[in-house]
C-alpha cells in the first residue's frame, strides 16, 4: 500500500519541462505582475500619464513564448505591451522611465506606455494603430526570409483587430508566400468594452485563419505550458520553410482595457472565476508539488522583484524629461532632412 508521501508524489502535477524553466516562468511572469501592479498605483497618483494598458493576467502569453523562441527571432505586438519587453529582459528602469516620459526611457520618452521598443532584443514595439502591426508583422517575416536568416516573427494582435482589413490581406500574402510569421490573437473577450460574441457571428477566432488554409488553432492562454507548446510547434513548421501559423491565446486580463475603464460591461464573479485559473498560481502550484522550490524561495524571489520593481520607480523619478528640441530627432532615418523646421 502506498504511502501518503508516495500518493502525494502521484497526485503533484508530472513535469512537462525543466525545472529552471517552470523557476524562470514563475519568476518572470511576477516581475510582470509586480510592475504592473505598481505602474497601476503610479498612475492613479498622476505620476504616469496618457493611456496605459496593463496586462495583469496574461503574463502567460509573453512568457511561455519567451522560452518558446530564440533571441534572434522578433517580436512585435499591439499597445498593451508591457509584459512582452519584460519577459525578453529589457531593463526595467528603462520601461518605467519610458511611461514616466523621461529621456532614459526605451524611446527616449517619446513613446510612453503604448510604444515601448528594445532593439537589441528584437522587441520591434507595441503599436497604437489597432491591427497595423499585423501587415508590418508579415513584413518582418518577409525580410527574414529574404534574407535567409532562419528566424521567425511573433506578431500579437487583441480580438478587436481580427475585424481589420489589414487582418486578412497580411493573412493572404503570409500564406501565399510561406512567410516565417506566428500571427497570435490574444483574446481576453473583449475588445476594449464590447464582448466578441456582440461583435462578430465567428466567436471561435482561430477559424479566421482556416479560411486562408493556414494552420489554426486554440490555446490555453491562461496556461504558460500550453502557450511554450503551441508556439515551439508554430516555430518548427516556420523555419522548415512551411509558411504561417495562427494561434489564438485564449486569456483574459484582470483590469479593464486601461486605465481609464470602470469596467461595466462585465461582472466581479466573471473576474473572479478567471483568477482561479491564474497562469502564475498554476506555475507555482507545479513547483511546490514537485519540490522544484519551497515557499520560502519563492517569498525570496517576490522580494528580490519587488526591490527590483521599487528601483525602477526611483531611477524613473530621478531622470529628466527630454529636451524639447528632441522632438526632432529620430523622426527621419536622414541625419540632414531638409524640410524640418526649426
Amino acid at each position: 500500500m502506498a504511502t501518503v508521501k508516495e500518493k502525494k508524489k502521484e497526485s503533484a502535477k508530472k513535469l512537462q519541462h525543466s525545472k529552471e524553466r517552470y523557476m524562470f516562468w514563475y519568476e518572470n511572469m511576477l516581475l510582470q505582475r509586480r510592475f504592473e501592479e505598481k505602474a497601476g498605483q503610479l498612475y492613479g497618483q498622476q505620476k504616469i500619464r496618457g493611456f496605459c494598458h496593463l496586462y495583469i493576467g496574461q503574463e502567460a502569453c509573453s512568457s511561455g513564448t519567451a522560452t518558446a523562441l530564440t533571441p534572434d527571432d522578433k517580436y512585435i505586438t499591439a499597445y498593451r505591451d508591457h509584459g512582452m519587453p519584460l519577459a525578453l529582459g529589457t531593463d526595467p528602469k528603462a520601461i518605467m522611465a519610458e511611461l514616466y516620459g523621461k529621456e532614459t526611457g526605451t524611446t527616449k520618452g517619446k513613446g510612453g506606455s503604448m510604444h515601448i521598443f528594445d532593439k537589441e532584443r528584437n522587441f520591434m514595439g507595441g503599436h497604437g494603430i489597432v491591427g497595423a502591426q499585423i501587415p508590418l508583422g508579415a513584413g518582418i517575416a518577409f525580410a527574414e526570409k529574404y534574407n535567409k536568416t532562419g528566424n521567425v516573427c511573433i506578431c500579437f494582435f487583441g480580438d478587436g483587430a481580427v475585424r481589420q482589413g489589414a487582418f486578412h490581406e497580411a493573412f493572404n500574402m503570409a500564406m501565399t508566400w510561406k512567410l516565417p510569421v506566428i500571427f497570435v490573437v490574444e483574446n481576453n473577450g473583449y475588445a476594449m468594452g464590447t464582448s466578441v460574441k456582440r461583435s462578430s457571428n465567428v466567436t471561435e477566432l482561430y477559424t479566421l485563419g482556416e479560411a486562408y488554409d493556414i494552420p489554426s488553432e486554440p490555446v490555453d492562454g491562461m496556461n504558460v505550458e500550453a502557450i511554450h507548446d503551441a508556439v515551439s510547434r508554430a516555430a518548427d513548421r516556420a523555419r522548415k520553410g512551411e509558411g504561417p501559423t495562427y494561434l489564438e491565446f485564449r486569456t483574459y486580463r484582470y483590469r479593464g482595457h486601461s486605465m481609464s475603464d470602470p469596467q461595466k460591461y462585465r461582472t466581479k464573479e466573471e473576474v473572479e472565476e478567471y483568477k482561479m485559473r491564474d497562469p502564475i498560481e498554476q506555475v507555482k502550484a507545479t513547483i511546490l508539488e514537485n519540490g522544484i522550490a519551497t515557499q520560502e524561495d519563492l517569498d525570496a524571489i517576490d522580494a528580490r522583484i519587488k526591490e527590483s520593481v521599487a528601483e525602477s520607480v526611483q531611477f524613473a523619478e530621478e531622470s529628466n524629461y527630454p529636451d524639447p528640441k528632441e522632438a526632432y530627432t529620430d523622426v527621419y532615418v536622414q541625419e540632414d532632412y531638409p524640410f524640418i523646421m526649426e
